[in-house]
């Protein structure tokens, strides 16, 4: 069964998350350091193939009033290119608090301020895929 992927574009690193084989629960992989687009694409792109994703979901960072906001058309826009290199379907789900939720879930678990800005990215793409993932059930 194929798995989801999880993203959270970020201007330094992308966070990238998974499924579980059944589409119900979604784990934290790793921050990938952002190197050129077309590095990242082709990443991204030999990860769909080697985890057999048929689904990526991309958060799209939306005001809190439910407007675009100033990285919705970069999110598109590299979401675009992505969509020449991979067959997965791409669909975006609303990111607005990802990042806060994985901070206080990290604070929660007690995870030192260092270690947090190691992780925090996987752990948003993972909150963004659960929350795409909760809608489908």
């Amino acid at each position: 069964m194929a798995r989801k992927m999880g993203l959270d574009l970020g201007d330094v690193n992308i966070g990238i998350a998974f499924s579980d084989p059944l589409g119900m629960f979604a784990s934290g992989f790793l921050n990938y350091r952002r190197q050129t687009l077309e590095q990242d694409l082709q990443y991204l792109a030999d990860l769909v193939k080697e985890k057999d994703v048929d689904v990526i979901v991309v958060g799209l960072p939306k005001n809190m009033d439910g407007t675009d906001g100033k990285r919705v058309d970069f999110t598109y826009d590299f979401c675009e290119k992505l969509a020449k290199v991979t067959s997965a379907k791409i669909v975006y789900q609303d990111e607005r608090l990802s990042t806060v939720s994985a901070e206080k879930l990290l604070i929660s678990a007690d995870v030192k301020r260092s270690k947090r800005k190691e992780v925090i990215d996987k752990v948003a793409a993972s909150i963004i895929l659960q929350n795409y993932l909760d809608k489908k059930f």
